[in-house]
């Protein structure tokens, strides 16, 4: 009995200090930084909802770029609502005796500190993660007076020429001149209400028109016409003080300018927010109003914003040093700031930007040759490029964060019609186009489908050699839909008729190309002809392309293990499984590999999808069959080997860590989520994208996870690539509604976790 007593106290203080570890160590992984900023490029990340700023202070001045999810212009640029500049009077910031700024993660907001001969100042910026509401709360111990600056480079209109065009739809190949409007912005009721209304005649017009489907415009999903978003920044005890000019980066500027009328210890300054398609602005205004009336009953904001931010933290976590190996310790803290950004767009209309997110900054300070103003980012803002997507939503199945993944698939879910009406328009069949850039109505980019097009090419088609025929990326997304089911016990029934639309789509499709081609629908077989196809943007006009076999194979079976499915539609399904064709497999130095596609025309990009069986579809991996045969193509295939790297949206590390080769993940994660060499540590990139990368953190994320927890059927895998020398605190989420939270220290398992209990028997620790 005293053995067992013992044992039981053993466990209970394990658990506290489980407990109490994942509680300090987001302290431990707040930033600090104790000089100021020399400009935007020295920011740091804030944000909540679906908000995000970036703060930095410069010459003793604070200053912040607000971004919002879903602010489309007319060109679908991903516009910024502006910049706000606060200085205060006196300023402890001004050459002062001590300066701190600090991300304080566990809680999600900055606190910049400051003190001059006696006098110390704190400035707090934080962002209700509830409501749209950016907070500045200014204490000192001495009265100031604070001089808050709204500065918008939008006060008139702007041509965008050349390479700036890469901001919008237009990119390369804008038809005649493009214009980003101006705002409005006007003192009103003693506070700033500055928006942006769309013109009736958007890219969307445009894009209809190029494409031929004017006949169907009227039944076409449109979400930027009227389109309306701004809001109002008033202060306490502040009144208008006039407007001044300047320029910030190379950009014009007109400012707005707030000042307190009495010098005092405690201000507070805060920005209202709206979005909203309105043709009138009167109607706009009154849902501002709400939100407005809405925040000033914000009692207790602060406290819940904060503890839905230590939730957040307490859900899943990653904290990871080693004895021999600084950058192990490095890129545990740069997993959780990466996280931490996700985080800002918990809740947005839109899905966060593989491009920047909400935390792109002036582009002179990324290219000095990129002279435009602070809305710029390469590869559009209303553009989906799916590719790119998938990496950044990947990971929030492991780390618990699958209430953030709605963003995501809403977006799918908007436009599915318009797809829909793609395939009845162009080629009379059934089923969801969606092409591998696409605007945020559904339609290709403009720019992609190309304005030089050969008058007899298929309308339906991009007429690119990167992007065409390349349309199977969504099945990533509809198997990300499906997982939720099960990692979180999510009811996927509502995206049941997506996903299905989009399977009818290549079932259809193939069939009509090969009647184009000649009195078969099938092969000899009785198989699907997948040709032309296209394995990523690498192999082009391919036959049989393994990553979209592996795709339909991986969603068709994910289907038909739901027990809520009818009889028809399982009828339905397993009849389709049975015409998807095998993959083809080919051979290196005598080495049976996986194959890219049975043929192919040409390779245009630097992608493996031969290794996509592996990851994201599993169908390679550990505890499967055919390993020797995935490892063979990771380290025989000649391009492969060629084209592997950490920059950008490379997937080498993933690949290697479901592979369970141990060595050679570590290394490609130490390179993936090491500093980024910029003053915020995961602001990574540009490499293929734009700064910050979000699918560069994103599939380092999903690598550093899949280092420490892989699952097949009812097995989970722990620590299957993970170097034994490297310490490790992790809580990660599994299929089947589960959660592992365990302790690796000197190369053993000191604690672990399992939720629910009963699959503790599920557990196999391959440390090698």
């Amino acid at each position: 009995m005293k053995k067992k007593l013992i044992f039981i106290g053993i466990v209970l203080i394990s658990a506290c200090l489980l407990k109490v570890n994942a509680q300090n160590k987001q302290v431990d992984a707040n930033l600090v930084w104790t000089s100021q900023s020399d400009n935007s490029a020295g920011s740091m990340p804030c944000g909540g909802g679906d908000i995000g700023l970036n703060v930095w202070v410069e010459k003793g001045e604070v200053f912040f770029y607000l971004s919002r999810s879903g602010t489309f212009d007319e060109n679908n640029t991903l516009l910024k609502l502006g910049r706000v500049r606060l200085k205060l009077s006196p300023n402890p910031f001004d050459a002062g005796d001590t300066f701190k700024q600090e991300l304080v993660l566990n809680e999600g907001y900055v606190k910049i500190t400051g003190t001059k001969a006696g006098l110390s100042a704190e400035v707090k910026v934080w962002v209700d993660v509830f409501k749209p509401l950016i907070n500045i709360e200014v204490k000192s111990n001495k009265k100031s007076f604070v001089e808050a600056g709204f500065e918008s480079w939008r006060d008139k209109d702007r041509a965008t020429k050349g390479k700036e065009n890469n901001q919008n739809s237009y990119k390369w190949a804008p038809q005649g001149e493009v214009k980003t409007f101006k705002d409005s912005l006007a003192f009103k009721d003693n506070g700033l209400l500055f928006f942006h209304q769309n013109k009736a005649k958007t890219v969307f017009d445009v894009a209809v028109k190029q494409q031929g489907m004017e006949a169907r415009k009227s039944e076409l999903f449109n979400p930027i016409k009227n389109l309306v978003f701004g809001g109002v920044m008033r202060g306490t005890g502040m009144m208008p003080s006039g407007t001044y000019s300047g320029i910030y980066a190379g950009t014009p500027f007109t400012g707005w300018k707030l000042k307190s009328v009495n010098a005092e210890k405690a201000i507070q300054l805060s920005i209202a927010l709206h979005t909203a398609q309105s043709p009138a602005i009167a109607e706009w205004e009154v849902g501002l109003k709400k939100t407005v009336m809405a925040t000033a009953k914000n009692k207790g904001a602060f406290e819940a914003s904060k503890n839905w931010w230590k939730s957040y933290w307490q859900r899943s976590f990653i904290d990871m040093k080693s004895r021999n190996e600084p950058l192990v310790a490095q890129v545990g803290r740069n997993y959780q700031l990466f996280r931490y950004m996700l985080g800002c767009n918990a809740f947005g209309d839109y899905p966060t930007k593989f491009n920047g997110g909400l935390f792109t900054y002036d582009p002179v300070f990324v290219d000095s040759t990129l002279k435009y103003t602070p809305d710029f980012r390469n590869w559009g803002g209303g553009t989906h490029t799916a590719q790119n997507q998938r990496l950044v939503y990947w990971p929030m199945l492991k780390s618990g964060d699958t209430d953030m993944m709605r963003p995501q698939f809403d977006f799918y879910m908007r436009i599915l019609r318009n797809a829909e009406l793609r395939s009845e328009f162009y080629w009379n069949h059934q089923g969801a186009s969606f092409t591998e850039q696409l605007e945020n109505f559904g339609l290709p980019n403009p720019a992609e489908y190309n304005w030089k097009r050969p008058a007899d090419y298929d309308k339906g088609m991009e007429y690119n050699a990167w992007l065409e025929y390349e349309w199977d990326t969504v099945l990533e997304f509809c198997q990300m839909m499906l997982e939720t089911g099960s990692y979180a016990g999510k009811d996927v029934k509502v995206y049941l008729p997506f996903i299905e639309s989009c399977l009818t789509f290549f079932d259809a499709h193939y069939t009509y190309l090969a009647k184009q081609r000649g009195s078969k629908a099938l092969d000899g077989n009785g198989h699907l002809v997948l040709y032309p196809g296209s394995a990523a943007e690498t192999y082009k006009m391919t036959y049989n392309a393994t990553s979209t076999i592996a795709a339909l194979k991986t969603v068709l079976n994910s289907l038909l293990e739901l027990k809520s499915i009818s009889e028809a539609q399982r009828t339905g399904w397993t009849a389709m499984l049975k015409r998807i064709p095998p993959i083809t497999f080919s051979s290196f130095n005598g080495h049976t590999t996986i194959a890219p596609a049975k043929v192919w025309e040409r390779v245009n990009n630097t992608e493996s999808p031969q290794l996509y069986p592996v990851y994201p579809w599993g169908i390679y991996g550990i505890g499967r069959p055919g390993l020797d045969t995935a490892i063979n193509t990771f380290k025989y295939d000649t391009d492969v080997l060629k084209f592997r790297s950490h920059i950008g949206w490379k997937q080498d590390n993933i690949f290697a860590a479901r592979l369970g080769l141990t060595k050679e993940t570590a290394e490609l994660t130490l390179l993936k989520l090491k500093d980024s060499g910029r003053r915020f540590p995961a602001f990574w990139g540009p490499g293929f994208d734009w700064v910050p990368d979000h699918n560069w953190g994103g599939s380092g994320m999903i690598g550093l996870q899949e280092m420490l927890l892989q699952s097949h059927e009812e097995k989970l895998y722990l620590f299957p690539a993970w170097p034994k020398e490297w310490d490790v605190h992790f809580k990660l989420h599994a299929p089947q509604h589960t959660v592992i939270e365990a302790v690796l220290k000197n190369g053993k398992v000191e604690s672990l976790k399992v939720s629910p209990e009963s699959r503790r028997k599920d557990v196999v620790i391959l440390l090698k």
